[in-house]
């Protein structure tokens, strides 16, 4: 069917980061789409709070490093405490850098964040944005799918060849797909005050959970001028009560630090972990918290949900736009699912650590953990990223599935990236040919980490993942086969 009978290639629901992110890569790569939300603006007031050193390196593909750096800071420390203050845990901020050279993490103003992507969107022709659209349903005809939505002049349809429901935790897309959440067993209520700060003098340089059976805490830094905290609701207690100001004024009595500050926004979530049985439909796909979500204690949310969008970018451009099988989508779920998994897994871990009320058991937890700690091993060690066990990978070849890392280099005084260097992907490099070109600012550190794996050659996907290492006529034709396009960058 032509592509004139489409009003976009791709249909985009809820206009969040990752909806944005996902409209923004999709016209890097050529793909037109329709972004709407339900909201008619950005929400003013932080909801996420920390991403890590691959979003940076996704921001920067973007070519949004620059307008994103100043509504963010380095994350610190991230330290357990117990009640009566001893360190429990801790989590170092920048243990030996990033593999992206960013940053290990980031504590960031989410709507300063939203704005400068969807200004990015303002500038391309590929991408059209509507603001208090409300999806309604979705019906599949074989070569597309047409929503239907509610828009301030009334009923309209959309016809795209593939729709993403990026609308959040309710997400009504995946309701109209049939598609259902499955339950990993953690769910507990929490308050959550956001203030900015006017004494920064008096405030915490790290962030800190509070292993109290009193009360679970939470307090970290947020953006710049912006802190958090998150008190666990105690049974019995109802969200009602959490938002009486006086009920928060007791709360905040026992930190010093709160004298500094100016509350502007107190809510109560449900901190649980979910995710969906299956990711795709047809062609209709889920993104981002309609897909998971997880307790926010391992900081990695709307990490998730961004590399959600750059895993389906390229996919979905490769299909579009390359003539690659639609079965290509079908890696998606495989490939994303470990991701999320391990990292539901590792919050659910910090949460339950952190949860526990029982007096008791408090206090052998306690006594745990500074024993471990003593003897110099962690209680909960972060999992490394997991490579992808399935997918659209060369199955058994050094580094299949890991994220590859990106130097950075001085050339003439100036600071360069592989990405910037190399520009969109796929890329094919050839340890022959590490001093032509793009390559030859980073030659040292390719060649080093070709010759720790035994391979002549290594060809990075457009997402920055390794798709396989080894011969490079090897890997140019098992990739060429696995995504069924016609070249690939060199």
């Amino acid at each position: 069917m032509s592509a004139e009978v489409f009003d976009c290639d791709v249909l985009i629901v809820g206009l969040g980061p990752v909806g944005a992110v996902l409209a923004a890569l999709l016209a890097q790569e050529g793909v037109t789409s329709i972004a709407f939300d339900k909201e008619a603006e950005v929400y003013p007031l932080p909801r996420a709070a920390h991403f890590d050193h691959e979003i940076m390196r996704l921001f920067q593909q973007l070519g949004l490093a620059d307008a994103v750096l100043p509504h963010t800071r380095p994350a610190p420390d991230y330290e357990f405490k117990s009640a009566d203050g001893q360190l429990l845990l801790k989590f170092p901020s920048n243990p030996g850098g990033s593999p992206s050279g960013w940053a290990t993490g980031y504590m960031f103003n989410q709507p300063d964040i939203e704005r400068a992507v969807r200004a990015k969107l303002a500038q391309s022709p590929l991408v059209q944005t509507h603001l208090d659209w409300q999806f309604k349903d979705l019906e599949e005809d074989g070569d597309g799918v047409v929503a239907l939505i509610d828009t301030p002049q009334g009923l309209t349809s959309v016809r795209a060849q593939y729709l993403i429901g990026c609308d959040g935790a309710r997400s009504p897309v995946r309701e109209a797909a049939g598609l259902s959440l499955l339950d990993l067993e953690f769910d507990e209520p929490w308050l959550v005050i956001d203030a900015k700060v006017t004494q920064p003098g008096l405030m915490p340089t790290v962030n800190l959970q509070i292993c109290d059976p009193a009360r679970p805490t939470t307090c970290v830094l947020m953006g710049p001028g912006r802190h958090r905290w998150e008190f666990m609701l105690l049974p019995g207690e109802t969200a009602e009560q959490a938002l009486d100001d006086g009920f928060i004024r007791n709360l905040l009595s026992g930190w010093d630090c709160a004298k500094g500050v100016e509350i502007d926004r107190k809510a109560v979530y449900r901190f649980h972990g979910l995710v969906a049985d299956r990711w795709r439909k047809d062609r209709v796909l889920l993104a981002g918290d309609s897909a998971h979500q997880m307790p926010p204690f391992a900081g990695q949310g709307l990490c998730s949900g961004l590399r959600d969008a750059a895993n389906l970018s390229w996919k979905l451009k490769a299909v579009i736009k390359d003539g690659a099988d639609g079965a290509l989508l079908d890696s998606y779920q495989p490939e994303r699912d470990p991701h999320v998994r391990t990292y539901i897994g590792l919050a659910i871990g910090m949460g339950k650590v952190v949860c526990t009320l029982d007096p008791a058991a408090a206090a052998i937890r306690d006594a745990g953990m500074l024993a471990q700690r003593a003897a110099g091993t962690s209680p909960l060690p972060p999992p490394p990223i997991p490579a992808f066990p399935e997918g659209c990978i060369l199955k058994g070849t050094p580094a299949a599935g890991e994220l590859f890392p990106q130097p950075w280099a001085q050339v003439d005084g100036a600071t360069v990236r592989l990405d910037d260097q190399m520009g969109p992907g796929p890329w094919l490099i050839r340890k022959d040919r590490l001093s032509e070109g793009p390559l030859a600012p980073f030659a040292k550190a390719l060649g080093a980490w070709l010759e720790a794996r035994k391979v002549e050659a290594v060809l990075v996907r457009p997402d920055r993942y390794v798709f396989g290492s080894g011969d490079p006529e090897t890997l140019e034709r098992a990739y060429q086969d696995a995504v069924r396009m016609r070249s690939v960058a060199a």
